[in-house]
């Protein structure tokens, strides 16, 4: 009975020394950290110390982090803050055992707040650091003071005391602070192989900076930071920069001021910081004295402002442009009759409001690109409301064309709806606005070109490129306005006109369908129908009671025609008129990738419901002959990307890029691994030669 308590007595004992020797082992893995910091004077901000466990035996280092949580609109700044705050220091000089500490600095946001622009953070940063070690088997005392500028409409500078013990031999890796510093360390900038030819130039009598620099891939939305260690440049006050795109080259001009006089940065040592989409690099310069010039960015302006008027001038003659053909030919029939006068003045009453449209547009997507959304061509037909807008007021349009309503007015009241049925100018410029909206969803030669440099650009120019891009759409107007004899040559009025003005209503009314048929993507299918029935509905009994019930039955099979139209577009595939589609597999970076190193062909699609042109390419040639064969191959993988609603990873794909709308197509394979981008209209010989060239292994 004793031999078997003494027994039971040591086996306890033998759990108990394994428990505490488990915990012993625990609390020494554990990383050493501070632990949250507040003070209590000011606790919207926290910060700590961590390190990770990671050491190099042969630098002598130690990796750690500091981390920084900011609550509300708090923010604090970075190594160079802007033109006001102070940059977070840290004095750790009571250390022991400690020769140095680097300090990396992730990427900076801009902010703007009463005109003053500072560059910093807000929400959560990390800054990864490295301790450099004297002895790595002795005890290392971390003592350091972090002073921590913060601001929302107020400063307030605050002091945070960190102190650690520990011997670098005896620390263990943590997965949790590895994840944490890499992170951190993802949003540092570092020096690229991608940049070359990082140059500076200082202007002492324009008192301006110009960066300029090349990158192996092209520019999308680039953004430039300049400082230095100097006390002349920490002194001096750099703006925004005006930037200008050149194909892989891009300048940076910054007005310079200084709150100590006037500056002199010839000769300085400093680090140009580049932002591109998800690109961010950082390479040393030195400033040259020299003069500034403006002419390549002047030449580029200019060559895109070219390129603009080509690309509207040829969407006038993309698919998208069949809804709005009723209307174009509407306004010179209507034009029979009418002095030159008359004639030149509808026709620029219309040409005003395509470029009033344009000016619209370009202002949309100002203010998205101001607020930091997504921006690109077309990009409003990711929107329900715009798509509904569009659908009520093209119903209007068909019905009044096909004189199924008309309101009696007073002689002083002009409403919009009246200004639709007569020749009034308003009227006109109504339908050369209305004309341009309906036109975005294609994309053209030239027209993407033209997009990509302006979103990417300043605000004035791309208003200038947007104003291009309308008066070459507008072209076909402002020719008739100016020899008014094109209209007039057609042949005189008559009862073709009623007939001519309600086929076009007819196609109005079939817009209508495609766009309610577009609706579908926001909206449950039944709701779809019930819309369609009760619209269709009133539509038939107004023809009814206007026209006759043959008239009626004619366009209710046209209705049925139409409407069926849309669906049997997305499901012909699925009945002998066309193949079953490929089996797309969804867009994805990583994924590109990992099949090139397989040694496969990518073909990657970005398209949209609402994208004519994406509709043509798809039913013209990806669905055809030998195309299609060659997208179901072993060796090929189909990628597509659906912008039809709004997507942040295909919005980002696109920019990185340089595009702005759809359709885009990119054939990477093992001798084409940055991808050979293809034209926006596609041909069966461009697809091909594409995926021979990628799959030739180099």
């Amino acid at each position: 009975m004793q031999k078997s308590v003494i027994t039971t007595r040591m086996v306890l004992f033998g759990l108990f020394a394994m428990l505490c020797s488990v915990f012993i082992s625990v609390a020494q893995a554990e990383t050493p950290h501070t632990g949250w910091l507040k003070n209590s004077n000011h606790t919207p901000i926290e910060t700590r110390f961590v390190l990770t466990g990671q050491i190099n035996k042969v630098d002598q280092t130690v990796a750690g982090f500091l981390e920084v949580r900011l609550a509300g609109d708090w923010k604090t700044y970075w190594r160079s803050p802007g033109e006001g705050g102070i940059a977070p220091s840290m004095t750790w000089e009571d250390s022991q055992n400690i020769r140095s500490i680097d300090w990396y600095w992730p990427y900076p946001k801009r902010f703007d707040l009463l005109g003053i622009e500072t560059l910093g953070y807000k929400g959560s940063v990390i800054f990864p650091m490295t301790l450099h070690i004297d002895d790595l088997n002795k005890p290392v005392t971390f003592k350091a003071d972090l002073t921590l500028s913060s601001c929302t409409t107020i400063c307030v500078l605050t002091d945070y005391p960190f102190e650690l013990t520990f011997t670098p031999a005896d620390l263990t890796l943590s997965k949790e602070a590895m994840h944490v510093y890499a992170q951190g360390l993802s949003q540092v900038p570092k020096e690229s192989a991608l940049l070359s030819d990082v140059k500076a130039v200082w202007d002492a009598t324009k008192m301006q900076l110009q960066v300029t620099a090349s990158k192996k891939m092209g520019w999308i939305t680039p953004d430039v930071l300049v400082d230095g260690p100097s006390d002349e440049m920490q002194d001096a006050n750099f703006s925004r920069p005006k930037i200008d795109v050149d194909g892989n080259n891009i300048t940076a001009t910054f007005d310079v001021s200084s709150w100590m006089g006037t500056p002199d940065l010839t000769g300085e040592n400093i680090s140009v910081t580049l932002k591109d989409s998800e690109f961010i690099a950082e390479q040393p310069a030195s400033i040259s004295d020299g003069v500034i010039t403006s002419s390549n960015g002047l030449q580029s302006i200019l060559k895109m402002i070219l390129f603009a008027l080509f690309g509207g001038l040829i969407l006038n003659v993309m698919p998208c442009v069949f809804p709005v053909l009723g209307m174009k030919l509407s306004s010179v029939i209507s034009a029979q009759g009418l002095e030159k006068k008359q004639i030149k003045l509808q026709f620029l009453a219309s040409a005003s409001g395509i470029v009033f449209s344009f000016w619209l547009l370009a202002s949309f997507l100002v203010v998205l690109k101001l607020s930091g959304n997504a921006i690109g061509w077309g990009i409003q037909f990711q929107s329900a409301w715009f798509i509904g807008v569009m659908t009520l007021i093209t119903a209007l349009f068909g019905a009044n064309m096909l004189s199924l309503f008309e309101i009696r007015l007073s002689s002083n009241t002009n409403t919009w709806i009246a200004s639709k049925g007569n020749n009034s100018y308003f009227g006109h410029f109504i339908q050369g606005m209305f004309a341009t909206l309906l036109s975005t969803p294609c994309s053209a030669p030239f027209l993407g070109t033209a997009v990509a440099f302006a979103l990417a650009t300043n605000i004035p120019t791309m208003y200038g490129i947007f104003t291009a891009l309308a008066l070459g759409m507008a072209l076909p107007w402002i020719l008739v306005a100016l020899f008014p004899s094109i209209a007039l040559s057609l042949p005189k009025p008559g009862p073709w006109m009623s007939k001519v003005k309600y086929l076009f209503g007819a196609m109005m009314l079939i817009t209508s369908i495609w766009l309610l048929n577009l609706l579908s993507n926001h909206l449950s299918e039944f709701w779809i129908y019930v819309i369609a029935a009760i619209a269709g509905g009133v539509i038939l009994l107004r023809t009814v009671q206007v026209h006759s019930k043959k008239a009626a039955g004619w366009l209710s099979i046209l209705f049925a025609i139409a409407f069926g139209f849309g669906t049997v577009i997305d499901s012909m595939t699925s009945t002998d008129l066309l193949p079953e589609e490929p089996k797309w597999v969804p867009l994805s970076s990583e994924s590109i990738q990992q099949y090139v190193d397989e040694g496969k062909v990518v073909f990657v699609d970005v398209t949209a419901d609402w994208c004519v042109t994406c509709k043509a390419n798809k039913i013209g040639v990806l669905l055809q002959e030998p195309v299609y064969s060659e997208l179901n191959s072993a060796n090929v993988v189909p990628m597509q990307g659906d912008w039809t609603v709004p997507s942040e990873k295909i919005t980002s794909y696109l920019q990185e890029h340089g595009r702005f709308g759809v359709p885009f197509n990119v054939v990477y394979g093992p001798s084409a691994p940055n991808g050979i981008e293809l034209p926006v209209i596609l041909n069966e010989k461009v697809v091909m030669d594409a995926i021979k060239k990628a799959g030739n292994k180099p």
